[in-house]
């Protein structure tokens, strides 16, 4: 009863604050972080809690602000709104050479390809415009010419962790707060300037490791269009090229409801903006244009990274793995800060034009430490020396509707892989992407984010299939299937494996105020038994999602979302199932001061086998993807106040109750109770 009676309360709370901000206006509904919202959760359904997206955040926002000027743009930046399809972007640009400029934004409709879905998503970040004249800026001062923005985000668990105790063993050293700061400086698209500021929780602020600075400082200078130079970075920035297997540092879609999505669109060179302090190079890189088609591209890379590391008794140094977390909070993870050290050098040559790209891309990394295998058969084929060079070749070629890609990847002294698809749309409202992979078990690379089950592509054959369906501006269908095989062993598979994966999903729009979506999942594949972890036997093991999703706009200032999601474990005799529903509400009245969203949810699931991950709105830049383990509840309300013109501030509090337990978490990061609360604030201010 106490329990009941302390939900009644929260809930109750909780309903007067949306009740408040519902009053403050139902005038016209500045629809930004929907759009934005429903781009990410169909192009990346499954990201775990925390994946890094404030890059792709970030991209959009700036383009919602700046719509690129469709007789302006070209490829490059048409790949950055990621939920267009290299067939669409080169449709769209054959079309602009074929027919002239655009006079009027809704020419879009008369594009292959190009179904509502499509243009619902395009149109707010595009525009039919003129430029601002080059030489206008130039004749302006640099810093009022730019735009520029910094911001600054602290956050925090009210409840204390046992890490943070004082404990005899290992235990967190550094303050319980997580913060985070971001200057951003963009000149017309020539010039820009990036500084990122980032510490953890239980991570020493100007103290102990980090005397002099937060745990991560990240930053780049670009240099962008200046005659033949294309793009110019000096600091930290990322690569991308072809499918993902050669050199792929960054994000990287995969398979989901857009089938679309598996076919990678590269971007060159980055700059790296992220908080993520794993997936990125440090050095510099710069793209050259030497003639109208050709484009040669150089760079180099010199960091430290974090690993665990062995001495024998002869005194070498192995390596014995890496740590993707970037936590520095235990005595341990402060000591394996920076112990490899990695080198990157290397280069790459692009024909490019308007139908036909092929690349060549070639490089060299060179690692400290040698690397050293477990004792496990599993481990039998995986990396074991300090260098390892890599070359690849890719393509993409477009005949009248149908894109062939592809790309070739040799590690040298090791194996190879490849990626051969084709995309094609059959008509108006049909698209087909069909995809044959192979990854040899000795393929090595530390740089790739390809098509598959596994982030390594190697040890892994398989095809994938998918189709887009819109047979009127009502209902749009999804379906693909993606079948694969194992031929080694894989870490708690014992012998060669296979599986397969099938995604279905309908959306049913009647109008612009609503929006209906069904989605049912299911992945088949082999593991060891959970009885007998080192087994000469495997057996299978399978998971289905469905889920319900409806949307409501119930008029300009108002929306409302609700998620049905059920989950279906099957391993063995290990039967697990999973159960989430919540409803969102999200406010947002043009003109007024004060905006926000907020969340109700209830979630049961019988072990983590049968979780359920759902996007979550944060504040701006933070959005991502919150798992849902255990029994109980959960609910966030987040709150943005418009201070001054320039000036924002967002606060979010997030909070699980979970029920039938007397502890949450594990490890260092144990809560005592049934209760976690977190509280974030951030201030934005853009000049």
């Amino acid at each position: 009863m106490v329990f009941q009676a302390k939900i009644y309360r929260f809930y109750r709370n909780l309903l007067c604050i949306i009740l408040f901000l519902l009053t403050l206006s139902f005038n016209v509904f500045a629809q930004e972080d929907p759009i934005i919202r429903d781009i990410i959760e169909q192009l990346a359904p499954d990201l775990g809690e925390d994946y890094d997206l404030s890059e792709l955040i970030e991209v959009l926002s700036q383009y919602r602000r700046k719509p690129l000027d469709l007789n302006k743009t070209n490829a490059e930046e048409l790949k950055t709104l990621f939920f267009l399809s290299p067939l669409q972007i080169s449709n769209l640009l054959t079309y602009r050479n074929t027919y002239g400029t655009f006079k009027d934004i809704l020419e879009l409709q008369g594009i292959d390809g190009f179904d509502l879905q499509t243009l619902e998503r395009l149109m707010p970040f595009v525009r039919v415009g003129t430029d601002t004249d080059i030489k206008k800026i130039f004749s302006k001062q640099l810093l009022k010419a730019a735009d520029q923005e910094v911001f600054f985000r602290y956050g925090q668990t009210l409840e204390k962790q046992r890490g943070f105790e004082d404990l005899p063993g290992s235990r967190y050293l550094g303050s319980r707060e997580k913060l985070l700061g971001k200057y951003k400086y963009r000149y017309n698209d020539m010039l820009a300037a990036n500084i990122v500021f980032e510490k953890d929780a239980g991570e020493y602020l100007f103290s102990g490791s980090n005397k002099t600075s937060m745990d991560f400082v990240s930053g780049n200078l670009t240099f962008s269009k200046l005659n033949k130079l294309k793009t110019l970075v000096l600091g930290d920035y990322g690569l991308q090229f072809g499918q993902g297997l050669t050199m792929w540092s960054g994000f990287g879609y995969g398979k989901g409801p857009d089938v679309t999505s598996v076919a990678k669109k590269d971007l060159g060179i980055r700059p790296y903006s992220s908080a993520n302090e794993i997936s990125f190079l440090r050095g510099a890189a710069a793209s050259l244009n030497i003639s109208d088609h050709w484009l040669l591209t150089a760079f180099a890379s010199s960091r430290k990274l974090d690993a665990s590391t062995k001495t024998a008794d002869d005194g070498t140094i192995t390596q014995v793995n890496m740590s993707s977390s970037g936590l520095h909070r235990t005595a341990t993870e402060i000591r394996n800060r920076n112990a490899l050290g990695q080198q990157v050098l290397g280069g790459a040559i692009q024909y490019l034009s308007d139908n036909l790209n092929v690349g060549a891309v070639a490089y060299k990394s060179h690692y400290a430490n040698a690397f050293v295998t477990g004792p496990l058969a599993y481990n039998r084929y995986n990396f074991t020396a300090k260098d390892l060079t890599n070359v690849g070749l890719h393509y993409n070629y477009t005949f009248q509707n149908i894109y062939f890609y592809g790309e070739l990847a040799h590690s040298l002294e090791g194996g190879i892989a490849y990626v051969q698809g084709a995309m094609a749309s059959i008509s108006r409202t049909v698209s087909l992407v069909v995809v044959n992979r192979s990854y040899d078990k000795d393929y090595h690379s530390f740089f790739t984010r390809s098509l598959g089950e596994t982030a390594d592509a190697s040890n892994e054959n398989g095809w994938y299939a998918g189709v887009n369906i819109t047979p009127n501006k009502r209902i749009t269908f999804a379906l693909y299937g993606d079948v694969f095989r194992f031929p080694w062993l894989k870490y708690r598979i014992d012998q060669p494996s296979a599986g397969y994966e099938v995604l279905s999903q309908a959306i049913y729009s009647p109008s612009k105020a609503f929006k209906a979506t069904v989605r049912v999942k299911t992945e088949s594949k082999q593991q060891n038994p959970d009885e007998k972890p080192d087994s000469t036997y495997i057996v299978s093991l399978s998971k289905t999602n469905y889920r319900l999703a409806l949307s409501w706009q119930l008029n300009r200032a108002l929306t409302l979302e609700h998620r049905s999601e059920f989950v279906q474990y099957h391993k063995a005799l290990v039967k697990d199932i999973g159960f989430m529903v919540y409803q969102d509400v999200a406010i947002h009245p043009a003109g007024k001061k004060l905006s926000g969203t907020a969340r109700i949810a209830y979630f049961k699931t019988d072990s983590y086998n049968s979780r359920v991950y759902a996007y979550e709105d944060d504040v701006l830049y933070s959005s991502g993807f919150g798992m849902y383990n255990g029994k109980g509840f959960r609910s966030y309300l987040n709150v943005r106040y418009k201070m001054l013109r320039n000036l924002d501030l967002w606060a979010r509090y997030a909070i699980f109750i979970y029920q039938d337990v007397e502890t949450v978490g594990s490890g260092l990061d144990l809560i005592q109770g049934n209760k976690k609360n977190e509280l974030k604030f951030q201030l934005r201010y853009q000049f």
